[in-house]
């Protein structure tokens, strides 16, 4: 039965192929069976007593890729998958299909080995393998990732707020009937053992923290990303809180120039510094500096594709996490993506491009 629902499956894809289906040309761009390394490494629940085998990893990392391509929730990642053939087919199996509690453990397990960074390094070999290393320069900016910052709520808030309820002790004062203090009794029995307990902790509820750009104020995290200045690609990244400054972070290449705009200015950087210089009060740029900041910020403009692409073709510029380590992991998997649209980009364009 499943050999036959299978064969229809893929008869019904082979219509939406012909109509177009940028995942099949995505799939072979990138050797995804290289990634199996990991699995030893996040999958540590395997024991001499069986048990549900685990989804495979190649799977997983797939639909992490199709939850930062096409900016979706977990819930809705399983919604999709379910419903679509193309998705599917891109995850190679008609059978399996991650529940949205197991993309989030899947996430977890990522952060908790600590090893997530090695699935960029995989990505970065393969880059170079196939003629797209660093030769010529790089370019470095940051971006803010919104969040929502939440509510921060205590035990003294919760009793001022409770001494502020005029009603209040009219209603603890309020006689309970005889015939309803064993239902009463009964109920709250119920709901103490079922209902969460409430956050009254005093620590903050979101890691994110708060930014100032002009006029306009962001709560959450930074972006950094590198690029090359020849293929555009993003070669390293690094996610932080938004307070921190872009100049704290150098993500520069020995031996290599590092582009960047005047909020890098006098910051120190691994390889050759090529920021845009900033004028001081009481100290204009001089022609030569402005003719030089002109020259770079044609150079450094190109980043800001980067950006746009990631945040409105993928919808990555707001995230609904709470901590740096899972903000980081869904920034790398939208670094991801845009890297593997950029390679089916470069694809098409001239060898001498």
């Amino acid at each position: 039965m499943r050999t036959l629902i299978d064969f229809a499956m893929r008869e019904e894809y082979s219509r939406v192929k012909a109509l177009g289906d940028d995942l099949s040309d995505i799939n072979s761009l990138i050797n995804w069976d290289r990634f199996r390394f990991l699995e030893p490494l996040i999958y540590k629940n395997k024991t001499s007593h069986g048990g549900r085998p685990n989804i495979d990893i190649v799977i997983m990392v797939k639909a992490l890729v199709l939850q930062s391509w096409f900016g979706l929730s977990d819930p809705e990642l399983e919604r999709q998958v379910t419903d679509r053939i193309s998705f599917r087919i891109f995850l190679g199996t008609t059978e399996v299909i991650p529940d949205f509690s197991t993309v989030w453990l899947f996430r977890e397990r990522l952060i908790e080995c600590g090893r997530y960074e090695d699935l960029w390094k995989e990505l970065q070999n393969q880059l170079d393998e196939k003629g797209f290393a660093v030769k010529k320069g790089t370019i470095q900016d940051a971006t803010f990732i919104t969040s929502d910052p939440g509510q921060k709520r205590n035990k003294k808030d919760q009793k001022d707020q409770d001494k502020k309820d005029p009603n209040l002790e009219a209603i603890k004062a309020r006689p309970t009937p005889d015939f309803d203090k064993d239902l009463l009794n009964i109920s709250n029995n119920i709901v103490s053992s079922n209902a969460k307990p409430k956050r009254l902790d005093d620590g903050p509820i979101n890691e994110g923290t708060w930014a100032k750009k002009g006029s306009k104020s962001f709560f959450g995290y930074k972006g950094h990303i590198l690029i090359d200045t020849e293929y555009h690609l993003i070669r390293k990244i690094e996610t932080t809180t938004a307070s921190l400054h872009d100049s704290q972070v150098d993500l520069g290449i020995n031996g290599l120039p590092r582009y960047a705009d005047k909020g890098y200015s006098g910051a120190k950087t691994q390889g050759y510094d090529a920021a845009m210089k900033k004028a001081a009060r009481g100290h204009k740029l001089g022609i030569k500096d402005i003719l030089r900041n002109k020259r770079i910020s044609r150079k450094r403009s190109q980043i800001e594709r980067c950006f746009a692409v990631m945040k409105r073709a993928h919808n990555a510029g707001h995230v609904s996490v709470t901590t740096i380590a899972r903000a980081g992991i869904k920034f790398m998997m939208n670094s991801i993506v845009y890297n593997i649209e950029q390679l089916k980009y470069l694809g098409r364009v001239p060898s001498t491009w």
